[in-house]
């Protein structure tokens, strides 16, 4: 995985994957091409499993504070407002 492939943003790796697929279904790769394609369509799922990882534990990891921050006695009153 390049530089340039750890800068792009989850939503242009996905339009590329996108195309990429769209490109084989419809059969417009021509053979020579298939396994360059495949190859860059593997990266950028790698690239796309590694930024939903870490955008997952990033929110864990916030939501964690806020339970840290608030007494259990206050959390408790919480649940009990929303039932």
């Amino acid at each position: 995985m390049s530089t340039k492939d750890k800068e792009i943003k989850y939503g242009k790796a996905m339009e590329e994957l996108e195309g990429i697929l769209k490109r084989i279904e419809e059969e417009e790769v021509d053979i020579d091409d298939l396994t360059q394609e495949v190859k860059r369509a593997a990266e950028l799922i790698q690239l796309c499993k590694k930024k939903i990882e870490k955008t997952e534990m990033e929110v864990n990891r916030i939501v964690q504070s806020f339970e840290v921050e608030l007494p259990k006695s206050e959390m408790e009153s919480e649940d009990q407002k929303e039932e």
